[in-house]
């Protein structure tokens, strides 16, 4: 960029730049802190199957973001979106077992929940983007 262009202040080049991401980064970390003092028996069973959800939530963001169309970055939110259904399924499943407490599991929760609205969001941002060029095949 040279000195006579302006850059958006709200402009994403990366997949670093989208709060959602950045959140769903900060999930992971809570999410692994959380599993850190569940049975060690589990540790091939939900503790995997619940990290593996909450990384995937981030990882499908910013290889959608990474993609070349606005079709393709909406799709793998969609996949994010899923796993983020996956983890919180798990999460209600390790209550249930008794593995973590409802105010352990809460804090992620809330921070899923928070992360569920803005994919969303942002699905329904792109979906309107592509409405607008036509580029639409629902």
């Amino acid at each position: 960029m040279d000195s006579g262009e302006k850059r958006k202040p709200d402009a994403v080049t990366s997949y670093r730049d989208l709060v959602v991401w950045q959140k769903a980064m900060a999930l992971v970390s809570a999410v692994y802190k959380m599993t850190a003092a569940f049975p060690r028996s589990e540790r091939f069973g939900l503790t995997s199957q619940i990290q593996r959800a909450a990384v995937s939530i981030p990882s499908n963001i910013a290889e959608g973001q990474g993609r070349l169309a606005t079709k393709e970055f909406r799709q793998f939110l969609g996949v994010a979106r899923g796993s983020l259904k996956e983890l919180e399924t798990q999460l209600l499943i390790s209550i249930d077992l008794g593995y973590t407490s409802q105010e352990q599991a809460g804090a992620c929760l809330d921070l899923a929940d928070e992360v569920g609205r803005m994919l969303n969001a942002l699905i329904k941002v792109l979906g309107k983007k592509l409405v607008r060029s036509g580029n639409c095949s629902e």
